[in-house]
């Protein structure tokens, strides 16, 4: 009888230690290849022409929170990355950490409309009201007076144009100057003042938040897309294309299966993104034929961080080589280079 209540014992115990293992979140997200998704099925323009061959495909990477076992997985897996928490959400809560990448996303689209309308000659402005506030460090002096989601319209009285202007005049301010920031949080508007400090590892000086604009697109021609749980501002560059397409009528599909990934700002101009890799065994699962990569250089700042940094293209490039495909890499540092290269 004693045996036996032994055994039960010992059985329990692993039964528990393997749902422990198996269900318990540890404080570690991963990042894995995800899919990549026909932009078509989230992007509707008004008299928009669906009808061309072939499809524009947005990439994504999967984010999931780690239990033991799959944390000890990860380490089998080549492009499978371990993230902390901390590093994940920016101490940020589940919550503001979800709005933000809205922010980004929105802030995406909002770009992406603009190049796409003025590229195919429609009558379109961008208004830019101000700089969503992303993040407040703990040393900041606006912890306690802004937070996520507050739309920074001025500074000392003054309204920018873009995020880097609101960085440069900042950047002029001595440390521990006083500053006077204009802001909205939802319908009300306020002026709150604090002192600049000096930003982490770098010689300038801010407010000790991170930023995303916020911009509005006029025009008659209705654009909309609706990204679901999809965030971030990764998306850009394909939301571009796939916009241009169903208003040009310039085929530029050619019937064939584009991937690719890249910010796209006003100007045209793609930005690099993380986790390239992903994206690109993603996009091959999808049999992909192209895959546009930012073609940004590595900056001397990065470098003397990380001699190993690669742009964007080169690490596209070799993750290709590694998993054998046979789908093109295509650089690219704008819209006009990506269209370009799918005209020839």
């Amino acid at each position: 009888m004693k045996n036996k209540r032994n055994r039960y014992i010992v059985t329990l115990t692993f039964l528990v230690c393997v749902i422990i293992m198996a269900f318990l979140p540890l404080p570690v997200y991963l990042e894995q290849p995800g899919a990549a998704e026909n932009i078509n099925n989230y992007v509707t323009v008004q008299n928009g022409n669906k009808s061309k061959k072939g499809k524009f495909m947005l990439v994504y990477v999967e984010v999931l929170k780690a239990t033991p076992i799959s944390y000890l997985w990860s380490f089998t897996q080549k492009h499978v990355d371990r993230v902390s928490q901390g590093e994940m959400t920016g101490g940020s809560t589940d919550e503001d950490f979800n709005r933000i990448q809205d922010y980004y996303m929105k802030d995406a689209v909002n770009s992406a409309k603009y190049v796409a309308l003025k590229k195919t000659g429609y009558n379109v402005s961008q208004k830019y009201v101000g700089i969503y506030v992303m993040s407040v460090m703990d040393n900041s002096d606006f912890k306690d007076k802004l937070r996520v989601g507050d739309i920074v319209t001025a500074v000392n009285g003054k309204h920018y144009n873009n995020a880097a202007g609101y960085q440069n005049a900042l950047a002029k301010l001595d440390e521990g100057q006083k500053v006077k920031i204009t802001y909205q949080r939802g319908k009300k508007k306020d002026i709150v003042t604090g002192k600049t400090i000096k930003l982490p590892g770098t010689k300038r000086v801010g407010m000790g938040i991170t930023l995303a604009n916020r911009s509005e697109v006029k025009t008659k021609k209705k654009i909309s897309a609706n990204m679901e749980n999809i965030g971030g501002p990764s998306a850009g560059l394909m939301l571009s294309l796939q916009m241009y397409s169903e208003l040009s009528k310039n085929n530029i599909l050619k019937g064939r299966n584009i991937a690719g990934t890249g910010t796209i700002d006003a100007d045209g101009k793609v930005g690099d993104i993380g986790g390239i890799d992903k994206k690109v065994i993603s996009a091959d699962k999808a049999h992909a034929k192209i895959f546009f990569a930012p073609d940004n250089p590595v900056s001397a700042a990065e470098k003397k961080v990380n001699p190993k940094a690669m742009s964007n293209y080169e690490e596209a490039k070799k993750t290709a080589k590694e998993i054998n495909t046979d789908m093109k890499i295509v650089p690219v540092k704008s819209f006009d280079d990506a269209l370009k290269y799918l005209e020839k």
